[in-house]
């Protein structure tokens, strides 16, 4: 009975016999590129096709030191490395030690010849684009019914806006008869008046992604008169159906993104703004109420009636002040006449008459205050209490 063998067994047995192979240790395999792609680890997948066959590959990010350009779709390339068996697969694939341009693939070719005859009759000058409009209602899809690009337009669409129509065009969009079916499905749309045209497909290969790159693609979309948004592969992804579209998004969900207005988050800030402006009116009418009580004192401040009643209040104030200083000028007047009365009264002959003295004068009325103010002769007038006792001197 033969032996029986575990898969991985096999797959490590398969794997020693391309270690001992000394020629498949160090090769170079000339074909084209294809499914490229960048891991954000560094490490480059890609596939290396010519006509009858492919080879799976891979170049890791130690090894892109001595890589002196990007690699591309259709370029056709001289890749040296090793064929190994990646053993938990079971599957073998070049491991690329180094890369060098052999020249341009076929369809690279084709498409850079293409792009430059078209460029130069002006399909792709920006004085033929139409501009996308803003708030589109009924929007056109040329894509495949049944692959992700149109699941995603949807979900985006329903999302941001589910007031817009969507009109589908289920086209072919890879293989045989793709192109012709674009066509119909570009013109067909265009015919039924609506407002912006979304045409692509999700990613794929240069040959997956041909059908957008057929000159009689091109020439639909440059003679729609509905904006055509162009929405092919992936953000690397470039097609002649970019160059001659109105617009060019990188996928299918930015085509949406920009053709759908988002009447949601439209709503979300007519929202805020009321909100806003209603917040900022409040506090307008606050500071206005304020400054409208502000006048409002101001001018019973300045009231006619007020400012009369202030100043008669003002009157009787100073009115009662010159009262009570007359009051006390007149009482201080009064004090030092009577001390000057009293001094007076103490100074007064008759007083000194009354007390029993005589008050002497010549007969012209003049004082005598001693004897040799008169001589023997002399008349006199002598001012007693109760008369005058006229003398002469002896």
């Amino acid at each position: 009975m033969a032996g029986i063998y575990t898969v991985s067994q096999v797959n490590a047995y398969i794997k020693n016999m391309f270690v001992q192979d000394y020629a498949l240790g160090r090769i170079s395999i000339k074909g084209e590129v294809s499914n490229c792609k960048y891991h954000t680890s560094g490490h480059i997948y890609f596939t290396l096709k010519d006509g009858k066959g492919t080879l799976s590959a891979v170049m890791f990010a130690s090894q892109r030191m001595g890589l002196s350009f990007r690699l591309q779709e259709g370029q056709q390339v001289v890749a040296t490395g090793a064929v190994d068996v990646y053993e938990r697969d079971g599957r073998y694939q070049l491991y690329a030690k180094s890369i060098e341009l052999d020249g341009k693939g076929e369809l690279y070719r084709r498409f850079e010849e293409l792009k430059k005859e078209l460029e130069e009759m002006g399909m792709f000058a920006a004085e033929y684009k139409q501009p996308i409009p803003k708030y589109a209602k009924k929007i056109g899809v040329v894509t495949a019914s049944t692959g992700a690009a149109i699941r995603d337009i949807m979900n985006i669409t329903a999302r941001r806006n589910p007031y817009v129509q969507l009109v589908l065009y289920p086209a072919l969009v890879q293989g045989e008869g793709a192109k012709y079916s674009i066509v119909r499905g570009i013109r067909t749309l265009d015919a039924m008046g609506l407002d912006v045209l979304i045409v692509g497909r999700g990613g794929g290969s240069i040959e997956d992604l041909w059908a957008f790159n057929e000159e009689m693609v091109a020439r639909a979309i440059f003679e729609c008169s509905t904006p055509v948004i162009s929405a092919v592969g992936h953000e690397t992804d470039v097609t002649i159906a970019d160059y001659a579209a109105d617009f060019r998004a990188p996928t299918p969900s930015a085509a949406a993104e920009l053709a759908v207005f988002d009447y949601c988050q439209f709503q979300s800030d007519l929202a805020g703004y009321r909100n806003a402006l209603s917040s900022r009116m409040g506090r307008k009418l606050d500071w206005q109420k304020s400054r409208l009580e502000q006048y409002r004192l101001r001018m019973k401040l300045k009231d006619p009636v007020r400012q009369i009643r202030e100043k008669r209040q003002h009157l009787a104030d100073l009115e009662e002040q010159m009262e009570r200083a007359m009051e006390s000028k007149l009482r201080d007047r009064r004090h030092r006449l009577a001390l000057l009365a009293g001094r007076l009264h103490g100074l007064s002959p008759l007083e000194k008459i009354s007390g029993g003295f005589g008050f002497l004068t010549d007969e012209s009325g003049r004082r005598i205050a001693g004897v040799n103010q008169v001589k023997p002769g002399d008349g006199l007038e002598i001012r007693v209490r109760d008369g005058r006792i006229r003398a002469r001197v002896l």
